[in-house]
């Protein structure tokens, strides 16, 4: 079995996974929270290893030496480069968690960067300091189910206004935004084969770029909205003839685009 994996985040632990000090041998006195899985939960004991992750790319193998304290030893440790395409995920705020689900959901599957969007449809609302929180504590759950190395970036709230923002840097920086929406003509082939030439302009002169996947709430993208959104230079698609729920739409498109980029074996 895959050694279980805990994210220590450098803002809410005072464990400096990132110090210069970090080498093989160095012991680890575990968060309380991590403990109490790890521990209390999983009955790690001594001798049972686990992984721990900054959620930027460093990947520990530790090992528990005091089970009663928390204390691990580290064995080794790696930094992972992030991709050089990144998957973004533009979600609608949704009602009954539709919203967190699909934030789930992509995360395990490999998005790079998950934006809230107050679509102007949108029944929730985003509340400063409690959904951006319970997103986050998504983030970090996903994360650590799916045994990632890199938590995906949590962006702020951002209106339609903010997506038209989106859309036009995009078109500056060579980026690609696509909104999907049920009654688009567009079908998804070309989408993939867009991603592809951009992967590949990305090997080619190194610099990142980015693919943003639009996504609405549960009663879609209003018709003034795609208006605008394919002003500012975004591609409206449709992605397939099933016509999905707002948690599943995103994590849909997410998953071809992770298996086009080579991301799936």
């Amino acid at each position: 079995m895959t050694n279980p994996l805990y994210v220590i985040e450098p803002d809410h632990d005072d464990v400096p996974l990132n110090s210069d000090a970090l080498h093989a041998g160095w012991t680890i006195e575990l968060p309380a929270p991590v403990k109490r899985h790890a521990i209390g939960a999983m009955r790690l004991a001594a001798g049972d290893r686990l992984q721990l992750s900054d959620g930027q790319g460093l990947r520990i193998n530790a090992e528990i030496v005091d089970s009663g304290n928390g204390v691990a030893r580290v064995i080794d440790f790696i930094t992972e480069p992030r991709p050089v395409t990144r998957l973004a995920l533009v979600q609608a705020l949704a009602k009954t968690g539709h919203d967190t689900a699909a934030v789930d959901m992509a995360t395990q599957i490999g998005v790079d960067e998950v934006i809230p969007w107050q679509a102007e449809r949108s029944i929730a609302k985003w509340k400063a300091g409690k959904t951006d929180r319970r997103w986050n504590q998504t983030l970090v759950a996903a994360t650590e189910q799916s045994r990632r190395a890199w938590k995906p970036e949590l962006d702020e709230c951002v209106n339609g206004k903010g997506v038209v923002a989106i859309c036009r840097r995009a078109c500056v920086h060579g980026d690609l935004v696509v909104v999907l929406h049920q009654d688009a003509t567009t079908t998804w082939a070309g989408v993939e084969e867009r991603v592809a030439a951009m992967e590949q302009r990305c090997l080619d002169d190194g610099r990142p770029r980015s693919v943003y996947v639009v996504v609405g709430p549960e009663g879609g993208i209003g018709d003034d909205e795609i208006e605008r959104f394919t002003e500012a230079g975004a591609e409206v698609c449709v992605l397939g003839s099933n016509i999905m729920r707002a948690s599943t739409a995103g994590p849909v498109a997410l998953s071809l685009l992770a298996r086009a980029l080579g991301r799936f074996a």
